[in-house]
């Protein structure tokens, strides 16, 4: 699960920088709303995921309420959510969680 849930932590930070970086020029410059639509739609899906898969991480390795709590913090944080994901590679490649 924690493999997993680095995966959707990843695709969550690249999604936020897609939303922020391609999405949102495309609207307000090149008058396309759509973008913002199927950008800020996807980046939600994987939001809720992130948050569903952390609760559930939580549950299942017995982590802290102060990590639980600065992994969901970070992931707000447009670009720092990719850190996130870096610290659960490395507990990946550890083997510890």
């Amino acid at each position: 699960m924690l493999r997993i849930f680095q995966q959707i932590a990843l695709w969550e930070a690249i999604s936020t920088v897609i939303l922020f970086f391609v999405a949102m020029p495309l609207k307000y410059i090149a008058n396309i709303p759509e973008a913002v639509k199927v950008a800020g739609s996807i980046h939600g899906f994987l939001v809720v995921l992130f948050v569903v898969l952390l609760i559930m991480c939580w549950s299942e390795y017995k982590w802290s309420l102060k990590r639980v709590a600065t992994y969901f913090l970070l992931s707000l944080i447009p670009i720092v959510s990719f850190w996130v994901e870096r610290d659960l590679k490395k507990q990946i490649i550890s083997g510890k969680s």
